[in-house]
């Protein structure tokens, strides 16, 4: 048995010397067996990478757009004195704060009162006489690990004014 173990290797054409089989490393460098699996992993990983970037970049985008739409309406019911903004015709801040949060909540972010800012006689654009309400919101990646700049998030502002009332 020792016989053919030693004729195997003489037929590979590796040598035994004092460091072991001398050309097993240059038989591993010139095999083509694993490259497939090698290449596939370097790209996966920039694919992945890639994907999980074009994924946040959209949910950033689309998170972006619900709170500027949120500010919009809540903004406009409260320079039009709308019942789900006013209470008996009056602006009521609680109302007009429940209401943008509650829009933005159904939509799927979720915000809570802290992030709003509600100002009922603002000067937007050099002119006075607005409704304003302004929205300050953390996002944070679901991803982090692979997003490192990303761990502790940034603000996502969004802002608007209507006129009110008269």
């Amino acid at each position: 048995m020792r016989r053919r173990a030693r004729s195997w290797f003489l037929a590979q054409g590796l040598e035994r010397g004092p460091g072991g089989y001398r050309g097993a490393f240059a038989e591993l460098a010139r095999t083509r067996k694993a490259t497939t699996a090698v290449e596939f992993a370097v790209c996966a990983l920039a694919m992945m990478l890639t994907v999980v970037g074009f994924a946040e970049f959209g949910r950033l985008v689309w998170t972006s757009e619900v709170l500027q739409e949120a500010a919009s309406e809540g903004a406009r019911c409260m320079g039009l004195r709308a019942s789900s903004c006013a209470s008996a015709g009056v602006y009521n801040a609680a109302n007009t704060t429940t209401y943008v949060v509650s829009l933005a909540t159904s939509r799927g972010v979720v915000i809570n009162a802290g992030m709003v800012s509600l100002t009922s006689a603002a000067t937007c654009g050099g002119a006075s006489g607005f409704s304003q309400v302004s929205i300050s919101y953390d996002f944070t990646t679901v991803a982090p690990a692979l997003v490192t700049s990303l761990v502790h998030g940034f603000t996502v502002p969004a802002s608007a004014c209507f006129p009110n009332s008269s």
